[in-house]
């Protein structure tokens, strides 16, 4: 199989995954297609420990939302996370990411949240609440004080580099 073939992926990412919590899941992943690894092994990988956003990454992708993840979801999340994932399913899981409240729009609150956590609580709570001002003003289409998901893709279109 040539690198890059989703097959050889999958294969490389199912190893990965029964690397997580051999004693979970089975090598014969066919017996025991339910299985979930937890999200303390899930958010412990390389890729997320460092990520303020690792438990919320893991309740999107997680079926149940509590960030335990069976092998789909497992690859489904490194499917987007994936440079070749198209921008539109990376801006699509970034709200969901962003709207910690799940109700499908991202608010104040949810802004306050995703702030505190980029900037790593180096913010004052006045400085947070400017920076999620500005947002608003600036991407709120409807000005009704919350982001749609088409209002924060018209806001990622304008800065290109944040799904990078």
């Amino acid at each position: 199989m040539a690198l890059g073939d989703p097959a050889s992926f999958s294969i490389e990412l199912f190893y990965r995954y029964q690397d997580l919590a051999p004693q979970l899941v089975p090598l014969d992943y066919t017996s025991c297609p339910n299985v979930k690894v937890p999200y303390e092994l899930i958010g412990s990988m390389p890729e997320l420990k460092d990520n303020p956003f690792r438990q919320r990454i893991a309740q999107v992708f997680s079926e149940d939302g509590d960030g335990h993840m069976t092998l789909d979801n497992f690859l489904d999340m490194f499917s987007v996370m994936s440079e070749m994932a198209p921008r539109d399913l990376k801006a699509y899981y970034a709200f969901k990411i962003y709207d910690f409240n799940d109700d499908n729009y991202i608010c104040a609150w949810d802004l306050e949240q995703t702030v505190t956590r980029l900037t790593r609580g180096e913010l004052s709570a006045e400085e947070v609440s400017l920076v999620c001002e500005k947002v608003l003003d600036e991407a709120d289409g409807d000005h009704d004080g919350r982001l749609t998901l088409e209002d924060f893709q018209n806001m990622i279109l304008r800065a290109p580099d944040f799904l990078r």
